[in-house]
């Protein structure tokens, strides 16, 4: 059941919203604050959160920017009673997905949750097939790589090599794990072998070959894109 998260320092407006929300089928949690809601995400996992601006304790932006900290792809509605341009940009910046301003209505209030929910379900299917880092396209069913819509050009286990490393985006491979998963178990090369595909790959990767971290007396490392 899809999850959300209300939080408001207003009683009725959580309880008007919790009434459309699990009529809608979803299962509703509750925070009264800022520091509350940073400490109800950090507990539990939410697939939207409803996020009010002006509240005691904490406030809705200052919340927000915490909780992305953590969970960087939970998406965010914004509700407040200022409709200024300058807190719906601040808003945008700090990576809302949608700004609701008071009073509003409960029913496109819904209408919005359930759009973003398909607008990320949607994306978490397409990260199934593809991965996808600024111009550099790596398509899981075709087995191809593209740079700026031009096929890259790679041989079978330089492209295993790398779906293996971006898979573990961040991770520390060793050598060892690089080699029993890529080459399988009854490899009986050596390092050499490695650090040539390596170089193969950073070449036929060009300006994306600085994602591929050379981590000294220990393997390789997928850099995350910051």
């Amino acid at each position: 059941m899809t999850k959300i998260l209300i939080v408001d320092d207003e009683i009725k407006i959580r309880e008007m919203i919790r009434k459309y929300a699990e009529y809608e089928g979803f299962e509703v949690e509750e925070a009264g604050d800022g520091l509350e809601a940073v400490q109800l995400c950090n507990q539990n996992d939410y697939d939207l959160v409803v996020m009010d601006i002006m509240m005691p304790n904490l406030d809705g932006f200052s919340a927000v920017k915490d909780i992305k900290q953590k969970k960087p792809d939970l998406p965010f509605i914004m509700l407040s009673a200022l409709g200024e341009e300058y807190d719906k940009i601040h808003g945008f910046d700090l990576g809302i997905d949608d700004y609701v301003v008071k009073p509003f209505s409960s029913k496109e209030l819904m209408m919005r949750i359930r759009a973003i929910l398909k607008r990320v379900q949607a994306n978490k299917q397409n990260e199934e097939h593809q991965f996808v880092l600024k111009d550099l396209v790596i398509d899981y069913d075709a087995r191809t790589v593209t740079i700026s819509g031009e096929r890259i050009q790679l041989s079978p286990k330089e492209y295993e090599l790398l779906v293996y490393l971006v898979k573990n985006i961040g991770i520390a491979l060793t050598r060892e794990q690089i080699l029993e998963t890529v080459w399988g178990y009854d490899f009986f090369g050596d390092d050499r072998t490695l650090d040539t595909h390596v170089k193969l790959l950073r070449k036929n990767l060009g300006d994306y070959s600085q994602y591929i971290v050379t981590l000294r007396g220990v393997g390789y490392r997928f850099e995350k894109d910051e």
